[in-house]
């Protein structure tokens, strides 16, 4: 298998099965509930997670929370919440949503705030080495120090635009190790330095470490990731001889309306919104439908097509019995294998759908937990009266009132189809 890197800008093996495989994906900073743009990283992580599994590999899947982090100060500020209150709901609302996808769960969700004397002493070690610098409580990554800084990201360093301005640090680039405890943040912890708290990017390098050891196979994150945050993260860890991470995955962005999904914009929607509205099967299968790599556009148009192909599926299943034909399994490997080519997959399902292999759709679909398609379901007591209500209007040859109760029916989240003895009801 082989997975686009950002660092190398090509494709990279990964080693033969079992491997292992370790993958870091960057998780969200915890202070509101998170949009559905932030679910993408999470579903494609837990994707590959299912089909590198699906291969024979050994996986472990880290997701971390970012639960010390400016917005969640400013946030809490806000509201008159204390950080740490907000931060513990934010993250219980994030797990709570996740799971709403029906994926499971990444093997291990570690928290900046439990990680704390670990990024201390790797902070530490960066000063000793000549790496960062002490400025008046808060330490600082020297750019300087580290010649290949900028090789993830491609930039040159006297272009890079500062993150913050303080004229204590020796260069403008250069980045918060540690943050001195400022005016109106209500929690510190101890440090050589003083009472204060990690910089963001530091976090992810010691949770990543923690888990993994100074190398691992894959990192993931968003694409607006790239720069400073993972660039940050790469420097500051091989500055120290770790090699870090191998493959760096950055999944494209989604966007609403034409424009990136943020909550500066205001055009967001929740993930638990989404699937409210939606269902969790047709938002899996609009992602589904767009390769890791790319913008994906989540409209109401590309919801109802998505929503539209579901159905397409579903309505095949249903009637298709649970044989056990040889499967073509080899041909999803080859898409899924080559940079996890997931429209690629979608494509060859819909191709399995009109050829009648139902054996190999409900395969192929249960690798990205969307094998529920091919379950009957019971509809409610209520929307069964309303279909038999129907049928009597049909026997009447009252055309206007079965469409009416069609309609009633549809509204319930249901779709009638009529059939030689009586009707059928599928889930929509």
């Amino acid at each position: 298998m082989r997975l686009y890197s950002t660092l190398t800008r090509r494709l990279e093996d990964l080693p033969a099965p079992p491997g292992p495989i370790r993958m870091y994906v960057c998780g969200p900073t915890v202070y509101a509930r998170a949009h559905v743009g932030n679910a993408r990283p999470f579903v494609l992580g837990m994707w590959l997670r299912a089909w590198l599994r699906e291969r024979g590999y050994d996986v472990t899947f880290v997701h971390n929370i970012t639960d010390i982090n400016d917005k969640i100060y400013d946030a809490a500020a806000a509201q008159g919440r204390a950080s740490d209150e907000l931060a513990r709901d934010a993250t219980q609302w994030y797990l709570e949503d996740t799971g709403l996808f029906g994926l499971g769960r990444p093997d291990l969700l570690p928290k900046a705030t439990e990680s704390v004397p670990q990024i201390v002493a790797f902070i530490e070690k960066l000063v000793n080495s000549g790496h960062a610098y002490a400025a008046d409580g808060d330490v600082y990554f020297s750019v300087a120090s580290w010649p290949a800084y900028g090789e993830l990201s491609r930039q040159r360093v006297d272009q890079m635009e500062p993150e913050e301005t303080n004229a204590l640090k020796r260069a403008p680039q250069d980045f918060a190790l540690w943050k001195a405890t400022k005016p109106g943040e209500d929690t510190s912890w101890p440090s050589p330095w003083g009472p204060g708290r990690p910089g963001w990017h530091i976090e992810c390098s010691v949770m990543a470490e923690d888990a993994f050891g100074p190398v691992f196979e894959i990192h993931g994150g968003g694409l607006d990731l790239v720069f400073p945050h993972h660039e940050n993260e790469l420097a500051q860890s091989r500055a120290l001889g770790h090699e870090f991470a191998r493959v760096w995955m950055h999944n494209g962005m989604l966007e609403f309306t034409g424009e990136k999904m943020a909550k500066s914009v205001g055009n967001v929607v929740t993930i638990r919104e989404a699937i409210e509205e939606w269902g969790r099967e047709t938002v899996l299968l609009l992602f589904l439908g767009s390769h890791w790599r790319k913008p994906m556009e989540f409209s109401e148009e590309t919801l109802q097509q998505a929503k539209a192909q579901l159905q397409s599926f579903r309505d095949f299943l249903v009637d298709v019995p649970r044989g056990q034909e040889p499967l073509e399994w080899e041909r999803l490997e080859a898409a899924l294998d080559d940079d996890f080519n997931t429209p690629a997959a979608l494509a060859l399902f819909h191709e399995w759908r009109a050829n009648g292999r139902g054996g190999d759709l409900r395969e192929g679909l249960r690798v990205f937990g969307l094998g529920s398609l091919a379950e009957r379901v019971s509809a409610p007591p209520d929307v069964v009266e309303l279909a038999e209500q129907r049928l009597q209007a049909r026997a009447a040859r009252d055309w206007a009132e079965s469409d009416r109760l069609r309609d009633v029916i549809a509204s319930r989240g249901w779709l009638v189809r009529d059939t030689p003895g009586g009707y059928q009801l599928l889930s929509g």
